[in-house]
């Protein structure tokens, strides 16, 4: 079983508030709203893509290369520990 499908609610859920955020680009669109206005909505949607993104890449690294919690090999250990802080970070 993959580890998407394991949190597949949580993930499925951020997936429907991206497409809630899309669809008010759209309708800002059609609306004819200010730019400023839909620039700050397309914003959004960048950081909602950009935790999606991340929370899927740390869920890979713990899944298929290393779960910092359990990996008895500390040096792997700590570096998949560190990937994933570097990854939360990026994607902020």
């Amino acid at each position: 079983m993959s580890h998407t499908s394991t949190n597949d609610k949580k993930l499925l859920a951020r997936v429907k508030r991206l497409k809630g955020q899309l669809e008010a680009v759209e309708r800002g669109l059609e609306n004819k709203a200010p730019c400023g206005e839909i620039l700050n909505l397309v914003a959004s949607v960048r950081g909602a893509v950009n935790g999606l993104t991340a929370e899927l890449i740390e869920d890979h690294i713990r899944e298929h290369v290393s779960n910092p919690e359990t990996d008895s090999d500390l040096a792997r250990a700590q570096g998949a520990a560190d990937l994933i802080q570097v990854v939360r970070t990026y994607l902020k």
